[in-house]
């Protein structure tokens, strides 16, 4: 393992190895490298990797696993979810790791349980997640600034984590192990299904004539966004939340609007084949209707009105629900 007191390296720096230069790997490397930290080595196999780490860590040795974890105190796990735990188990089988070593990985959906091997072999878990999405470029270090890094650890080194990821610029908050699952799919469920539902409104548009959709539907959805995430923080646990930014139809109870729109996107699917496009409105409608009837926006009548429709365009048979 390499020396924190090598010549021309501040006091309390680490030599960082990045196992899995893809797009996060190779920038959490380089924030960590602009923090006064050395990268000393960085894996890499596939074309866009080599190219990552020529890129954003110039002068790092692209090495083989084995090879980065001995060099390294700190040793960045970015790899896919599925393929962590194996790694991990894989390095413990070798006696790759080493005592005093920090063993940190970036998966949403991992605590530090996945890294017990390592943790046997002497090493100190951090599971430390960055609430962003990335490209793999020089332009994912600006959106590290004022980043939410979801930090789970034993209680004696959280500090560490915390500490890297102010280091880089970002706001460390503490998930608990048992609730990283959830934390996950928060975040899989609010961003990865944000990117659906703007192509499906893309295609709706195009269909609709509109030659440039992405133009049509920026400011719109950014101002929706701003809105609904400054509402969420603001509800203080009684308030209705991120569906006080709530507009259109639904919020007004316009059951006739809804069913037009459920009409042409109905058209839009026999057309295109684009099913997936009335059956995600259906849903995220029924969804509206509850929160808003949930937070006083539609009184009972205008709730069941408006999910009466909605079962009707899917097929489904609700005689007698209540709205809930």
């Amino acid at each position: 393992m390499s020396s924190s007191e090598e010549p021309g390296r501040r006091p309390g720096r680490l030599g960082v190895g990045v196992v899995g230069a893809g797009r996060v790997g190779a920038v959490l490397g380089n924030a960590l490298r602009a923090a006064g930290h050395a990268v000393v080595g960085a894996s890499g196999i596939s074309e866009d990797s080599r190219e990552r780490i020529e890129m954003l860590l110039p002068g790092v040795p692209n090495l083989e696993v084995p090879d980065v974890v001995e060099r390294a105190e700190l040793v960045l796990l970015a790899v896919p979810d599925d393929a962590l735990g194996p790694l991990v188990a894989g390095l413990a089988d070798t006696g790759a790791w080493q005592p005093g070593q920090l063993a940190i990985h970036t998966s949403g959906r991992y605590g530090t349980a996945v890294l017990e091997p390592a943790r046997l072999g002497g090493a100190i878990p951090l599971a430390v997640h960055p609430a962003m999405t990335f490209t793999g470029t020089s332009l994912d270090l600006a959106r590290l600034e004022g980043c939410t890094f979801a930090v789970t650890a034993p209680a004696p080194v959280q500090p560490i984590g915390q500490a890297l990821v102010v280091e880089i610029g970002g706001e460390p908050v503490i998930v608990d192990e048992q609730l990283r699952g959830l934390y996950h799919a928060a975040l899989a469920h609010g961003a990865n299904h944000l990117v659906v539902l703007v192509a499906q409104a893309a295609q709706a548009l195009e269909a609709a004539g509109i030659e440039a959709p992405g133009r049509v539907l920026a400011p719109l959805l950014s101002a929706a966004l701003e809105s609904a995430t400054r509402s969420a923080d603001a509800r203080d646990g009684v308030g209705p939340g991120a569906i006080s930014a709530l507009t259109g139809p639904v919020s007004r109870g316009d059951v006739g609007t809804v069913r037009r729109h459920l009409t042409e996107l109905s058209a839009l699917a026999a057309a295109s084949g684009a099913t997936d496009v009335p059956d995600s409105y259906t849903e995220l409608a029924r969804g509206a209707t509850r929160r808003a009837l949930a937070s006083h926006r539609i009184d009972d009548s205008a709730a069941q009105k408006l999910l009466d429709a909605l079962d009707g365009a899917t097929g489904e048979s609700h005689a007698g629900r209540k709205a809930q």
